[in-house]
């Protein structure tokens, strides 16, 4: 009995298609702007390997790991100093999440 040869799947892409993902970005770092209660917001989306750091997501008032995919954003006329981190969950529901969330007094800040 003799065996046909089966090429091998391929699953990498053969180019042309650049992957969007569910926010509607080409890719990771690129700037876009987005309306929110008013104002211009810019907004960045963060792949896991570009941060070092601890960021408090002000949608949740919990710790963004370093290594966690997330949204940078801030209002279009304000200085980088004003820049917040958000978990992207959180940042798409940002209009179903109070303003004002209160932190514990133990709670750090980062």
């Amino acid at each position: 009995m003799s065996r046909c040869p089966v090429s091998p799947r391929r699953n990498r892409s053969r180019g042309g298609e650049k992957p969007v993902d569910r926010m509607g970005t080409d890719r990771y770092g690129l700037e876009r702007t987005e309306s929110w209660q008013g104002e211009e917001w810019v907004v960045r989306l963060v792949g896991g390997g570009g941060s070092g750091k601890h960021y408090r997501c002000p949608g949740c008032d919990q710790e963004i790991p370093p290594g966690v995919p997330h949204v940078v954003a801030w209002q279009q006329h304000m200085g980088v100093d004003d820049r917040r981190h958000w978990h992207k969950a959180c940042w798409n529901a940002r209009d179903r999440r109070s303003a004002k969330l209160q932190r514990s007094r133990n709670a750090p800040r980062y």
